[in-house]
């Protein structure tokens, strides 16, 4: 229950429930950071997987294919079992399985048994959303919702930015399977850490046993599903993780390919993308403390960033100006991330958290893993040009997805 903001309280009080505000979203801040870590388990170890297990990079990326695929499914399920359970529980069994996975990669002695550990790996990653949103949106007041997002967002692009630099670092030092094992007892520490402040994590379930009582409340547990803003919120997510994921994997390298950049600078765009990216988030936060302005700043953002994907593929430029523009269009893009999480929030039933974020956020699992696929084949076909192209074509659609949103909340306001 919010009560940071409740005018009948005393100002000791008012104090008391912004400090556990604060610490809540610091703790789901930290648990967000590990997930994403956990997404870079294997990817930054592919050199040393290939030659240890005598596989393609094919059969290596197929690891991340089976790894979103699951997850995508669990996201789907968990957020029931949030709304069932509350999302304290749901937490603590994703965090167990997240490092139980590491540890399990780094005894691995088959490609099997990689396959096999990467279905665990995604049964951890899949909860991690519907319990954040859920704790996030339930326990802290409106008008820091827009600074928790962004809180929210950045640890997730700090996890992705840790993961490469640590695992690579102990892999080069020691072993590989010594970078797994420290990985694991990261997330163990995590855990434990959560374990320790589960006062703060405590949010009581929603989806009630009785069939009559969920009923009254939301239509069934599955009556969500018939809001069309819930479904166009899963076609906004869809495409915003196609976006991340072609620049992930193979937009830096196809402006490298472009502008004759050195190979070594090809990694720093990512780099620069993701630091550039979480200051957007910041700025964000700040703007979508306004949330009939949210399709706004998410047009203007991506926008700016379809432009500078366009700038890229079609213009010639020296290879400095290669990072420079990835670090502007990774602002750009983040500046729409904590907006892009009210425009959700907004289409949500007050009982059915966990079940929205559950079904809208496998849009995320579902672009990641079919992205590289398209964006793969431009690359073994040389259209380098069409890689980046193909990227802002995806972030206007994100631009068309966000305003529908809006029109078909609108309009289902006007028919209630």
């Amino acid at each position: 229950m919010i009560i940071a903001s409740d005018p009948s309280l005393s100002p000791t009080a008012i104090a008391s429930a912004r400090r556990k505000e604060t610490r809540l979203i610091g703790l789901v801040g930290m648990a967000h950071l590990t997930s994403h870590f956990c997404q870079l388990l294997l990817p930054p170890l592919f050199p040393w997987l290939k030659d240890a297990f005598a596989v393609s990079y094919a059969q290596l990326g197929f690891l991340m294919t089976l790894f979103f695929v699951v997850s995508c499914a669990v996201q789907m399920l968990s957020g029931f079992l949030v709304d069932r359970f509350g999302p304290r529980p749901i937490l603590f069994a994703g965090m167990a399985c997240l490092a139980l996975s590491a540890f399990a990669f780094a005894a691995s002695e088959s490609y099997v048994a990689l396959a096999a550990v990467s279905v665990l790996a995604g049964v951890g990653n899949g909860v991690f959303h519907p319990v954040d949103y859920t704790l996030l949106n339930r326990l802290v007041s409106a008008g820091r919702l827009g600074p928790a997002y962004s809180v929210h967002g950045v640890t997730g692009s700090l996890g992705w930015a840790l993961a490469p630099v640590l695992l690579v670092t102990l892999a080069a030092a020691f072993s590989w399977r010594i970078a797994l094992v420290v990985a694991g007892l990261m997330v163990l520490c995590v855990l434990c850490v959560l374990f320790l402040n589960r006062s703060v994590l405590f949010a009581p379930p929603t989806l009630s046993s009785s069939r009559t009582e969920s009923s009254k409340m939301d239509g069934g547990s599955l009556g969500f599903l018939a809001i069309p803003a819930v479904w166009m919120c899963f076609a906004f997510f869809l495409f915003s993780a196609m976006s991340l994921s072609a620049v992930q994997t193979f937009a830096p390298e196809a402006a490298g390919h472009l502008h004759a950049m050195p190979v070594e600078w090809v990694a720093s765009c990512l780099t620069i993308y993701m630091a550039c990216s979480a200051a957007g988030i910041v700025f964000g936060g700040i703007l979508a403390t306004q949330p009939e302005r949210c399709e706004r700043v998410i047009g203007v953002g991506f926008g700016l960033a379809a432009l500078v994907a366009l700038t890229l593929g079609l213009v010639s430029m020296p290879a400095w100006g290669v990072p420079v523009l990835f670090g502007l269009m990774g602002f750009c893009a983040g500046t729409g991330g904590p907006a892009r999480d009210m425009i959700v929030k907004r289409s949500t039933p007050p009982h059915a958290t966990g079940r929205v974020y559950g079904v809208v956020y496998s849009g995320l699992d579902i672009g990641q893993a079919v992205a590289p696929l398209f964006f793969g084949a431009l690359m073994d076909h040389q259209h380098y040009s069409g890689v980046l192209i193909g990227l802002a074509v995806v972030q206007g659609v994100l631009i068309i997805s966000a305003f529908r949103v809006k029109q078909v909340r609108r309009t289902a306001v006007l028919a209630a």
